[in-house]
């Protein structure tokens, strides 16, 4: 294997110890009484046959997204790949997300490299790569850009190389303001446990996980379980993917329990941040698989927030701070 990693003891102790101290994160924090229990966005592959078919134009996103019912955007690099550093566009696109009341929340990354690329110039060259996503994350007001944690090797070594390249991209997000979250999205990153301990091997405050329900398929030949994959990639969550495809005629995802899913995240883990619909479907238009999306996503939340409303209620059934 070509190459050296810079990640040596001294680095990594230091930034676990920063990574910890940074877990406690916002979207954890106490919803007002007012507010759900999560908002909803829109991840922009959802409407990726309009896109490619330039039936909507990147520009037109924002307002489709809350034409759609979505408070919240996240994008998707491929369908701007030239613009990133194109002031005037990125300043065009923030208008058109303020004029259409929906916030910026991260940008999906792909194409640009592998991060955990055996050789260290590759390495280098894929964390270069993402700079310009850093930068346009930042003019949006998004708060991350989603990368992949692609490599070669062992197990062992595709873990240390892909936290050299994460760590080193991490550190550039840090000076804009901007987190670095990995997906779940094939090979050994859709395997709960690698990712989960390659993200303590990086070690550094910026870098986290954007656990996606459906994206467990190790191999054509390896599954991993989508929920213990998720339990184990909350705890450095900054950012929550609900893939969904088909649907019963009750509503209800038919390859993910999105009540057991959805239990998993917002009230073992505690999440409050956005909760991002990714629908993949074929069976159902684009707009339908967002609306079944979302509707269930809905039908759960207002579930869990009854359940969590009840748990706060004393004994005596009258809720806390009542007479």
């Amino acid at each position: 294997m070509s190459g050296t990693f810079s990640l040596d003891r001294r680095q990594f102790l230091g930034g676990a110890a920063a990574f910890c101290s940074a877990m406690a994160l916002p979207a954890r924090s106490l919803r007002p009484a007012s507010a759900p229990l999560f908002p909803i966005s829109l991840a922009q592959w959802s409407l990726h046959r309009a896109l490619r078919a330039k039936e909507l134009d990147n520009l037109d996103f924002p307002k489709r997204a809350k034409e759609l019912g979505c408070t919240g955007v996240e994008y998707v690099n491929s369908f701007w790949k030239d613009k990133a550093r194109d002031a005037k566009y990125v300043a065009e696109l923030k208008k058109r997300c303020s004029d259409a009341g929906v916030q910026s929340v991260l940008i999906m990354c792909d194409g640009e490299g592998a991060l955990g690329d055996p050789k260290e110039a590759g390495r280098k060259q894929a964390v270069a790569n993402h700079h310009q996503w850093v930068e346009a994350a930042q003019a949006l007001g998004c708060h991350a850009i989603r990368v992949n944690a692609q490599s070669q090797g062992s197990y062992e070594e595709q873990q240390k190389l892909a936290a050299d390249g994460l760590r080193a991209l991490s550190e550039y997000g840090d000076k804009h303001g901007i987190d670095v979250i990995v997906e779940n999205h094939g090979g050994l990153s859709s395997s709960g446990k690698w990712l989960s301990e390659t993200l303590k091997l990086v070690g550094h405050k910026r870098c986290g996980a954007l656990p996606d329900f459906g994206n467990f398929r190790i191999s054509d030949k390896e599954q991993y379980d989508r929920y213990q994959g998720t339990d184990e990639l909350m705890p450095f969550a900054r950012g929550v993917s609900a893939k969904s495809h088909d649907f019963d005629e009750k509503g209800e995802e038919i390859h993910t329990d999105f009540h057991r899913m959805l239990d998993i995240v917002v009230v073992k883990h505690g999440w409050r941040g956005f909760i991002g619909i990714e629908y993949e479907g074929g069976k159902l238009s684009e707009p339908d698989g967002i609306a079944a999306t979302k509707k269930l996503l809905e039908k759960v939340r207002d579930e869990l927030a009854a359940k969590l409303d009840a748990a706060k209620k004393p004994a005596g059934g009258k809720a806390e701070g009542g007479k």
